[in-house]
């Protein structure tokens, strides 16, 4: 694993890593149920915060953006929320004049149903492009929802875990996480949960993530965090280079522990675990990338720059040759400095060196000697691990992607039987 500056190390001592999800901060519960959307899984999700938050969002770069995707972008614009609606099996996306009057009949079905302004309320929607919502199902859905949000002495049902689930497309697992920090005026709490699996790649990805946080931050200081984090997370990853139409990471302020984040040392803090529990998601999602066996992480260090460093590695994590390598368990390692060197940004071979879960492999330009058979049993372990350093100065950074097996042609010729 890359190695954590001091800086980290110290911010690291404020911040526990707990069980949870977005209902860990206080003040939020989430629902999820099944409308048919799918034919048996849960696939509408509903997030509730019980009073309003501040509310940032980061959002695909697709010029094809779906309804929902418009929609939420303007309540992030406002700056405060109070809710989110959540479909799976459909995208609402290229679906016309249709596909915006049924994002807003979403938004106006929840605002009435929890006696919030509609425009404190978010929509988000993941699945089939090109099809329209089965509107029918989604109002049963939200009425639905709507019901175990009024039901609140129903805990279980609160708790996240099918809002977890019910976010889902070909996800194979939830993608769930939470942070504890200790803070000057007290503790805050951060919760997440993610969903991704396939078309995914920087700027953004098929990737849906919520957070959500009981500290109280002003909006301009919450949207630097979110875009802090997400430039060293979520665009940091990619399963198969495909950016999507819906992709969103949307996060919640509610205030609700009665903490304030001002100082410069709180605002770190804060912001470094924001940006380490989306690392573990964004891990998560590169893990369960569509058919993959492998995790493959990419370590850029010695690099002139941060970005640098991040375009190198994010370079050879997207890389069909160095996916497919890990797959056979190749240790073909001169694909991955091929792409690092792909970039078009300086870069010089002679000084690098390059190592595989532990194993030197490259040497100041030079190939090392090692052991084949050692080199393929590395590749056996769940995450393959890329360690490049460039010997030119003292920045780094992480990427994350995966291998590319015969499943994923698999998943993606018949996803919409599925």
């Amino acid at each position: 694993m890359a190695t954590r500056h001091s800086q980290d190390s110290m911010l690291l001592d404020d911040t526990l890593l707990v069980s949870g999800n977005v209902t860990y901060p206080i003040g939020f519960k989430a629902y999820g149920v099944h409308a048919g959307l799918r034919r048996k899984r849960l696939d509408m999700a509903l997030l509730w915060s019980c009073r309003p938050a501040t509310f940032s969002g980061m959002f695909t770069t697709n010029a094809a953006k779906a309804a929902p995707v418009v929609l939420t972008q303007k309540v992030a614009t406002r700056g405060l929320s109070q809710a989110l609606v959540v479909n799976s099996a459909n995208a609402n996306a290229l679906t016309g004049k249709t596909g915006e009057e049924d994002a807003l009949a979403m938004q106006q079905m929840v605002a009435e149903g929890l006696h919030v302004p509609p425009p404190f309320v978010a929509v988000a929607s993941t699945g089939v492009i090109g099809v329209s919502l089965p509107m029918p199902r989604v109002t049963q859905g939200i009425q639905d929802l709507i019901g175990g949000w009024a039901n609140l002495r129903d805990e279980k049902k609160s708790d996240g875990a099918d809002a977890s689930q019910a976010i889902l497309t070909t996800d194979t697992m939830t993608k769930t996480g939470a942070r504890l920090v200790h803070l000057s005026g007290g503790t805050v709490r951060l919760g997440m949960m993610a969903k991704g699996s396939g078309m995914v790649h920087p700027q953004m990805a098929t990737i849906l993530c919520f957070v959500t946080t009981d500290a109280e931050i002003a909006k301009p200081v919450w949207d630097d965090m979110i875009h802090h984090a997400v430039d060293r997370t979520f665009h940091r990853i990619s399963v198969d280079g495909d950016a999507s139409t819906n992709d969103m990471v949307l996060g919640w302020a509610n205030g609700m522990s009665g903490v304030s984040v001002e100082s410069a040392e709180d605002v770190d803090k804060v912001r470094w675990a924001l940006t380490d529990l989306m690392r573990q998601g964004a891990r998560d999602v590169a893990r369960d990338g569509e058919g993959a066996t492998h995790l493959v992480t990419v370590v850029v260090t010695g690099a002139a720059t941060e970005d640098d460093a991040a375009a190198k590695a994010r370079a050879a994590v997207r890389s069909p040759l160095v996916k497919s390598a890990v797959y056979g368990r190749d240790p073909n390692w001169g694909r991955v400095v091929a792409a690092v060197g792909s970039t078009g940004q300086s870069f010089d071979p002679a000084h690098v060196d390059l190592s595989m879960n532990g194993i030197m492999l490259l040497k100041a330009g030079n190939p090392v000697r090692f052991n084949e058979e050692q080199a393929r049993a590395a590749m056996a372990s769940e995450e393959v691990i890329f360690v490049v350093d460039l010997n030119v100065a003292d920045a780094s950074a992480e990427a994350w992607g995966c291998d590319l097996t015969e499943r994923y042609v698999t998943i993606n010729a018949q996803y919409r039987r599925s």
